[in-house]
């Protein structure tokens, strides 16, 4: 028998890295090793290096170059952003405004802040997961220093009409952030026009290596260090460069924003099929997420009468990778706080599934989704006492 074959569909989790931006990185985990803060010429190569991939991940914002500072990933970025504007304006101000559908680095860090004696409102999102302007507007208060609202929900995939609600908290001189992690790569970001004050990513979401990410903070921004130590990015960010990683992460936003409309032709035109036939084909499923102000990959649907965590054992099983929600809370028990805030039950929220398609996707990918999925919810459906009383009006033997 041969080899069971993957058919990977969590893009949103993690992605694969692409060879190019092994062969970038290649040389600076061997010969060109030096620590980019020492003067000799390994050294200034791998500093040199350093400055060619800011100088990728600026272009890729339209941000100037001393306007991106490297970290681990998304949610050091987030943490970041946070707490170094909450604890640099403190005498500002100790309101901020996020929405109810963040990702937990934007949460736990403001529920942290809270303990610090900040104010945080958390902005209701729609039925699809939007922010509305007007909400966030209404919310802000003289005491408000920071608005986070990110820039494509990582559950469900709605994108969020950021310059809108940037230029509403330029209006009102506050501070806005992006948690943009899910969006580079599948949207033109601009932070001059889309009046964005900070905005993070992480290099794993689109195609390059785990363990590195950036923060964008424009010039002006009154900001905290969150980790101290050396003088590395120009003394905001201390710790030795991950001099590979970054080369990697400017290498791969690179190649992801290249032909941003190619790829989403191609992503979304395979997302649309699979959606139709679903909701077509499988009865009591639900869209989640906007119908079309989406990213192009995202495919969220919700099946009444079965527990999610079931169906992606079973998928597993026959070679597809999915997932519920967020990587982050794949070990919790808890419904998804995103499906939650949109109004969806909590009974019909455990039922979901999260397909996120990417670039090694195919036709016949989607062909063999769409050939077991079906079954594998008839089948779940059929040991569903919950599902049996829906189909019978009787209570299906279950004591009640």
């Amino acid at each position: 028998m041969g080899e069971k074959r993957i058919i990977y569909m969590d893009h949103a989790a993690t992605t694969y890295v692409k060879k190019d931006v092994v062969a970038a990185m290649r040389p600076y985990l061997t010969e060109q090793y030096g620590n980019p803060s020492s003067i000799y010429g390994i050294a200034r190569e791998s500093r040199r290096a350093v400055d060619v991939a800011r100088a990728q991940v600026a272009q890729a914002l339209n941000a100037d170059l001393d306007e991106i500072y490297f970290t681990s990933g998304g949610s050091e970025s987030d943490n970041w952003a946070l707490k170094g504007v909450a604890w640099a304006n403190r005498k500002r101000g100790n309101h901020i405004i996020t929405t109810r559908i963040e990702h937990h680095a934007i949460l736990h860090a403001c529920q942290f802040l809270e303990r610090e004696g900040f104010e945080v409102t958390y902005l209701p999102v729609d039925r699809y997961g939007l922010v509305d302007p007007v909400t966030l507007e209404a919310a802000i208060t003289d005491k408000t220093i920071l608005i986070s609202i990110m820039y494509a929900n990582n559950e469900i995939g709605t994108i969020e009409p950021i310059a809108e609600l940037g230029a509403i908290a330029r209006a009102h001189k506050v501070y806005f952030h992006t948690d943009a992690v899910q969006a580079i790569g599948n949207v033109p970001i601009d932070v001059k026009a889309q009046n964005i004050d900070m905005l993070s990513l992480s290099a794993h979401k689109f195609y390059g290596p785990k363990g590195v990410g950036a923060l964008y903070i424009k010039k002006g921004v009154r900001i905290e260090n969150l980790i101290h130590g050396g003088a590395q990015e120009r003394k905001r960010r201390a710790g030795t460069e991950n001099l590979a990683g970054i080369v990697g992460m400017g290498k791969a936003i690179e190649i992801a924003t290249a032909d941003i409309p190619g790829h989403n032709a191609k992503v979304s035109a395979m997302r649309d099929r699979l959606t139709k036939t679903v909701l077509a084909e499988i009865p009591h499923t639900r869209l989640n997420g906007h119908p079309e102000k989406r990213l192009p990959g995202n495919f969220n649907i919700s099946f009444e009468f079965i527990e999610g965590e079931s169906m992606l054992l079973w998928l597993d099983d026959v070679g597809i990778c999915a997932s519920t929600g967020s990587a982050c809370t794949s070990g919790s028990l808890e419904p998804s706080h995103v499906l939650l805030a949109t109004g969806l039950p909590v009974e019909v929220s455990h039922g979901s599934l999260r397909l996120t398609l990417g670039d090694v996707n195919t036709e016949a990918d989607v062909d063999t989704v769409l050939a077991v999925l079906p079954k594998i919810v008839g089948r779940l459906r059929e040991m569903s006492p919950l599902y049996q009383t829906e189909r019978t009006g009787k209570n299906g033997g279950c004591d009640v």
